[in-house]
């Protein structure tokens, strides 16, 4: 039997691939743990942006609540609808947190308009580093 060559780019393909169902696998295990902890990370993240001075607001409960559905539905979300939300700040931080990038997004066009949201503070990367602080916890180390 002959022996298969390797070329340096078929092995560039492979690591490439590789890193892609990494990633992949990793995205899927944080929107699971996203879902299924919905209520306290939405509690603790409600609470982290009203303390950064992120978000004012004249109803936390309803704030959480909104946060708490979002969180539960970005497993359901299309791929194309997810990565179209996230485009405008995907280069925001090296190595981002796919879920964080997500609610960052959410907050910064769609919580804008809450009816009990009365400002949001802070620039795209503050609200970035205020909700990563929380939902980092549910990246795989």
């Amino acid at each position: 039997m002959a022996k298969a060559h390797i070329s340096p780019n078929n092995a560039a393909n492979k690591t490439i691939d590789a890193i892609d169902r990494k990633r992949e696998k990793e995205r899927r295990f944080m929107l699971r743990k996203a879902r299924d902890n919905a209520h306290e990370l939405a509690t603790a993240l409600v609470q982290r942006l009203i303390d950064e001075h992120i978000i004012e607001t004249n109803s936390d409960r309803s704030i959480r609540e909104s946060m708490e559905k979002q969180l539960q539905s970005l497993m359901d979300m299309d791929e194309f609808d997810l990565q179209f939300k996230v485009a405008p700040i995907r280069t925001l931080t090296q190595d981002p947190n796919f879920v964080t990038l997500c609610i960052t997004q959410y907050i910064i066009e769609d919580l804008i308009d809450h009816p009990h949201i009365q400002d949001i503070f802070g620039d795209d990367l503050d609200v970035y580093r205020a909700v990563d602080s929380i939902l980092s916890r549910i990246r795989p180390r």
